[in-house]
């Protein structure tokens, strides 16, 4: 088990390479890959039961980026993990890189399933622990949802799934930093309160601070006692955590800063 010191050294880290993706790419979105590095940094180094050195490896634990556009986070775990070189970040959204805006399973070590369509990747989630039921395999599948996403009605009927075949080996994380592209959740489609709705589809609830590693790696090991029914966490979030002109900013949805915000933003991540 990681310590919280390690697991912090590795959030900076995998905050300051989402940042010169962007950067380097010229587009991205920053915001929501912020505010997941902490739960994707926990995931990494702590919980996933895998293996850099086979990522095809069929008793691996699975992680689905529902939230697929928020890649770069995802990357910079992969890499600093050490699925592949810290070099090819630079490539990030350039023609000819295989880490391109959307994550692609085809393309990249280490990426359990190609996303970018919102919702569609619980689905794919719940069929993969499903498939670890029939197979009678010890894997657990981990998936990451937007708070914006669950507006999708794919969601639910995911849920119903989920609830129905008892997938305890199941663990949804919702991102709930209440931001999506066209503003607050509230203002959008709000799905409030989402700890009811998962819990009124027969979830096992957690609710967390997002950015609290000690409350991540609890609700990851909380998860797993529980048997027969799957887990939701919802993890309370802040987007561009980390930046402070990006912080609780809706603009910085999918915007890459310039050199003058980028030199901010990697001298307050460093």
């Amino acid at each position: 088990m990681a310590d919280i010191e390690f697991l912090e050294n590795k959030a900076k880290k995998i905050r300051r390479d989402i940042i010169e993706q962007v950067y380097n790419a010229k587009s991205g979105h920053p915001g929501g890959s912020l505010s997941i590095a902490d739960i994707i940094t926990v995931l990494y180094f702590d919980e996933l039961n895998i293996d850099e050195n086979n990522p095809k490896w069929e008793d691996r634990d699975r992680l689905i980026l529902s939230k697929g556009h928020c890649a770069p986070a995802l990357y910079a775990a992969l890499a600093e993990r050490g699925f592949f070189e810290k070099e090819k970040l630079k490539t990030v959204r350039k023609l000819d890189s295989n880490l391109q805006g959307h994550p692609s399973m085809k393309e990249i070590p280490g990426v359990d399933m190609s996303t970018g369509s919102l919702g569609q990747g619980f689905s794919v989630a719940v069929g993969i622990a499903i498939a670890g039921k029939l197979n009678k395999k010890n894997y657990r599948t981990y998936c990451i949802l937007g708070d914006g996403e669950i507006e999708e009605g794919q969601i639910w009927e995911a849920a119903m799934s989920a609830n129905k075949y008892k997938l305890d080996n199941l663990c949804v994380i919702v991102d709930n930093n209440n931001l999506q592209i066209d503003g607050t959740i509230k203002e959008v489609m709000d799905s409030n309160p989402i700890d009811e709705k998962f819990k009124s589809f027969g979830f096992n609830v957690i609710t967390i601070d997002g950015h609290n590693l000690e409350q991540i790696k609890l609700a990851f090991w909380q998860a797993k006692q529980v048997k027969d029914k799957p887990t939701c966490i919802i993890a309370k979030t802040i987007k561009g955590k980390g930046v402070s002109f990006m912080e609780n900013k809706v603009e910085w949805h999918g915007k890459a800063p310039n050199e003058e915000q980028y030199n901010q933003a990697m001298e307050e991540l460093n």
